[in-house]
């Protein structure tokens, strides 16, 4: 999270002296929307048709965003072997089993690694914007029309980011996206969904909320049959404060993208290798990614003096190989619970190792990330593209 302050506070001020702090009320009576109006606005920015703003972070809403796909048992979903287990265990809380496949060295999934990856049990696939750089949607795409597999893009850290004029989250059949306190606006916590399908909104509408139902007068315009789900639902409080996040954003990412191109132009010349980008226009900013020969150049580079330098190979639950109850088939209370033993899924490909995916592993430990903030001076920028000209001396 980035910026915060008196625009949030006098937003949840308007919502605390209207007394109604539930997502659902009457505006005659007093009650502000803040919800509604945030998911209308946010499907507005995305280029979606529909938006649903949801509690429990991108974890949430990615398990959500598969239900309403018609994700489940008997099904594979291709995930990258870089992206936070969110990723992967949201498909097993669908019931269906996680797939692991490589990146390549933009820090996303390897659209030919996902063509290799696919079987006939495959029914979706998760390309990450990990670090806010967009995947290749492009092939990406490509790949999962020419196979009918269904698209769900995690934009979880690359909120309002970019792929070809289009806003991350509006180019798969679901978009997903987090706003927990490290993401680039933040409710706190808060996860959302935004799609062009409305059978795909309905179900994860009824998914969310079980209460939904009951409460909200706008239920009767739900077409599709009515079930069980869980209490996933957003208040007006979450609303309230990131309908002023958003007004930031756009902000943010300028400030973001202005100071990691400072730091492209003036250290071009170095001969230093800069990690690739799908899109440099649409790349959020929130980090400027080195990449060398070997992992000991790596560190040698990242523990420089002022470079605050770190490799994605040391982000524990970010690495496939760090997820432990995945890799040996720890899911839920109950073992009948547990979908690596759903008589649906015997045979499909469940037998984890962790070095299954060599090049993730091998490009995660040569790489160099540094976080960018979008409030530093001009002084500050200046030290860092100094200290990291000194470290690649």
């Amino acid at each position: 999270m980035y910026r915060i302050g008196d625009e949030e506070l006098e937003e949840i001020k308007k919502v605390l002296q209207s007394k109604q702090l539930l997502r659902y009320g009457d505006p005659s009576r007093g009650h502000l929307q803040e919800v509604v109006n945030f998911e209308r606005e946010w499907a507005e920015k995305i280029g979606s048709g529909y938006s649903l703003l949801m509690s429990g972070g991108g974890t949430s809403a990615l398990a959500s965003a598969l239900i309403g796909l018609d994700i489940g048992p008997g099904d594979e979903v291709i995930v990258p072997g870089y992206t936070f287990i969110a990723t992967a265990s949201a498909v097993l809380n669908a019931g269906a089993i996680p797939v692991i496949a490589e990146i390549d060295e933009t820090l996303t999934l390897d659209p030919e690694d996902f063509e290799k990856k696919i079987t006939p049990n495959t029914r979706a696939v998760i390309p990450v914007h990990m670090q806010g750089l967009p995947a290749d949607m492009d092939r990406i795409a490509g790949i999962a029309k020419r196979h009918n597999i269904k698209v769900v893009e995690d934009a979880c850290q690359a909120v309002g980011g970019s792929y070809r004029g289009k806003r991350l989250g509006s180019l798969g059949d679901v978009g997903v996206f987090s706003f927990n306190y490290y993401k680039i606006i933040s409710c706190g916590e808060g996860g959302c969904i935004v799609t062009d399908d409305r059978s795909v909104y309905e179900k994860v509408l009824v998914y969310h909320d079980s209460g939904f139902t009951f409460l909200s007068p706008s239920a009767k315009e739900v077409e599709i049959p009515i079930f069980i789900g869980l209490q996933l639902r957003a208040n007006e409080i979450m609303g309230a404060i990131l309908r002023a996040q958003m007004r930031r954003l756009d902000g943010i990412l300028s400030d973001l993208r202005r100071i990691k191109k400072t730091f492209v132009e003036e250290l071009k010349d170095t001969g230093v290798r800069f990690a690739p980008v799908n899109d440099l226009e649409g790349d959020c900013g929130v980090v400027v990614g080195f990449q060398f020969d070997s992992e000991m150049e790596a560190r040698k580079f990242a523990r420089g003096e002022g470079v605050n330098g770190w490799l994605p190979i040391d982000t524990d639950k970010h690495i496939y190989s760090n997820w432990e109850p995945i890799l040996e088939h720890r899911v839920g209370h109950h073992p009948r619970m547990n979908p690596f033993n759903f008589p649906e899924n015997r045979g499909l490909r469940m037998d984890y190792s962790r070095d299954m995916c060599p090049e993730t592993l091998d490009i995660l430990s040569r790489t160099v990330f540094i976080s960018l903030d979008p409030d530093w001076t001009d002084r500050e920028i200046e030290e860092g593209v100094k200290a990291c000209k000194k470290a690649l001396k």
